[in-house]
Formats: structure tokens, sequence, C-alpha cells
């Protein structure tokens, strides 16, 4: 039987063996990896509306369609309001309905709790609700996604930037590199938090803008690491050869240049990752992050900053900001492990040596 992963080249497969062998970033990867796919699936995990209706024999799927009211027997033609009594009754009368496991949507506010905002854990909030009767556990399914998409985007962009900018100059070195530089420091030393802060209160706070303006600094960190290695790679051999060929400078970066630099930049992405979600988790406390309303770990923290006598919006905010961290920070240490090769790694059974003579387990 063909081994798992037989086709990777050998460097490649001792990288994969030597991130296995580190347990505890080999079960952070897993658990993390649980933890999104439940998140990217939150509208089935947690949503105010049903995820499948079953009315007077017809099937109906509000999670991701609307229906008027007069679908199920209302006067009005705007969207039907299935926590509404009048139309659970009338649906529940002749069919059925099957919600999710959190009937609450990160904005769901329940106009029926039992104690004052922010109420305590009960049967039907598991973590309470905030300030404003919001379900805690549905908004933080949402905004570990959010944060994780979020961290996606910017580090992937940080990744293109870092590494062009920091190719160019350790190529080319010279002049080009000398500008760079200088262009670099300047830039590095500006007081990036409060010029985050200054940006996003000139324009209305969105996804989007706000990617953007982080993506102004946080490429910075990747530059210094990918120009070390070209800097190094451009006056070895195979370079040389490569240019005495006339192949052009732009092919012999991608090719030959830029996968060596890649073992050294890899390892810094976990931690470029974490750093994204800090500072978004920051700016957010602050109130210069995401647009109001919107699924925030930070808007979390506040709350639990806000609200001493809920102890459990803080705790919440913390233990979920930790384990995440946590996670990251496990997986980057096992990639980094991974592909220093002065870590020592044991060989798997299949990679070892068999020997070709040798007696029995009878002759002994």
């Amino acid at each position: 039987m063909r081994a798992p992963f037989a086709s990777l080249s050998p460097i490649t497969r001792r990288r994969l063996r030597g991130f296995r062998q580190h347990r505890r970033a080999w079960w952070s990867l897993w658990v993390f990896a649980f933890l999104f796919v439940i998140s990217l699936g939150a509208e089935l995990v947690a949503n105010d509306r049903p995820l499948l209706v079953n009315y007077q024999g017809q099937w109906y799927f509000p999670v991701v369609a609307d229906y008027p009211d007069t679908q199920f027997g209302g006067f009005l033609p705007t969207p039907a309001d299935y926590r509404d009594d009048f139309t659970r009754e009338a649906i529940e009368a002749d069919g059925w309905m099957l919600w999710a496991p959190i009937a609450f949507s990160y904005d769901t506010l329940d106009m029926a709790l039992t104690h004052p905002a922010p109420s305590p854990p009960d049967a039907t909030h598991w973590l309470g609700t905030d300030d404003q009767g919001r379900d805690v556990l549905a908004r933080v399914i949402y905004g570990f996604r959010l944060s994780v998409v979020f961290a996606l985007i910017l580090t992937a962009g940080s990744l293109v930037l870092g590494v062009v900018a920091g190719g160019v100059q350790g190529y080319f070195g010279g002049r080009v590199d000398l500008i760079g530089q200088r262009f670099t420091e300047i830039w590095s030393g500006l007081p990036v938090l409060f010029l985050l802060i200054i940006l996003a209160s000139l324009v209305e706070p969105n996804l989007w803008w706000l990617l953007g303006i982080m993506l102004l600094f946080s490429w910075l960190g990747l530059v210094d690491i990918v120009r070390a290695e070209f800097l190094r790679a451009r006056n070895l051999e195979y370079v040389r050869a490569a240019k005495a060929m006339g192949l052009p400078s732009r092919l012999i970066m991608w090719r030959h240049v830029l996968p060596n630099a890649m073992v050294a930049t890899l390892t810094f992405v976990p931690f470029l990752f974490t750093g994204a979600i800090t500072t978004l988790t920051a700016l957010d406390f602050l109130g210069f992050g995401l647009p109001p309303g919107s699924p925030s770990l930070g808007e979390l923290v506040a709350q639990g900053k806000n609200n001493l006598q809920a102890p459990w919006l803080g705790i919440t905010a913390f233990v979920t900001l930790a384990t995440m961290l946590s996670l990251l920070v496990f997986i980057g240490e096992g990639v980094r492990d991974a592909f220093d090769p002065r870590h020592v790694q044991h060989p798997e059974p299949s990679d070892r040596a068999t020997p070709t003579t040798g007696s029995s387990a009878h002759d002994h």
C-alpha cells in the first residue's frame, strides 16, 4: 500500500513528519480546525430562523430564503418572524420546524428575558446575554469566524507585499536596497496603533476599510526576513548560472530564489496571523474597529469591562481569546520546529532502512 504523501519530496515529508511529531502543535491544529469548521457553518449552529419548515405538506428553508408572513397564515407581506407566537403556533398547528441548536443569531434581541440584561447563563442562553439582550455564545461563534477570516485575508495580503518588497530589495541590492531600507525604517517607525485609530476615525468603519488600513503596516515584519534570504541566495552558484544563461530576473526570483526564501518566511506566518487577530480585537475594544453591532470579540471584551456585575462576559471573552491565541502560537511553534533543520526528528518506521542480511527470530 502506498504511504501517505509518498509523492512529496523527501524534505517536504521530513517537515510534515517533524510537525506531526510536535504533539502539542499537531493536536492544536486539529482543535483549531474543528472550531473553525464549526464557525464556518455558524448559520447552521446559531440562527433565529428555523433550518427547515414543513407546513401544509410543503417544505421551506428559511435559513437560506425569505418567505412572507402570508405564506404561513399571516396578513402582511413582510418577512415572516418565526419567533412570533402567532407565526409559530400557525406553523406548529399544521406542520413543524427544525431549529438550530442555538435559536439566536449574533444580532438577535431576546425580548423574553426573565432577568434584566445582561442576564446570567441559563438553559436558553448557555453563556448568558450581553447588555443588549443578545446571546453571548452566538456572538462568540460568529465573532470567531469573523476574526479568523479577517486574519487569513490580512496575512495573505501581508505575505504578498512583504515577499515582493523584501525580494526586490534583496535580489537587486545596491541603490534599490538602500532606498527600500530607508523607506521601511521610516514607515516602521510610525506609531501604528495611533495611525490606525486616526485613519479608522476618518472613514465609516467596515471590514474592507479596516483590512486596507491594517495592510499598510502589517507587511513590514516580513521584509527583513525575505530580504536577508534573497541577499544570501543571489550569490549562490545556481543563481549565477541562471543569470549566465540569460534567464530573466523575474523568473530567477520566482523559480530559484523564492522557494528557499519561503522556508524562513513561512515560520513567521502563524505569528503574523496571531498579531492580526490581536490588533483587530484591540481596535474593536477601543471602538475604532468593525461597525457597531458586528460580532466582534473586542466588543465582547469591552462589554466585560463595562459590566463588571456580569462576570460571565469577561470570562467568556478571556477564555475565547486565550484559547484561540494559544492554539495559534502552538501551531506556529510546530511550524518553526518543522522547518528548522537543527531540530531532531525521529524517522517513521517506513523511512528506516531495512537490513538486507541478518538472522530470523528463530535463530535467537
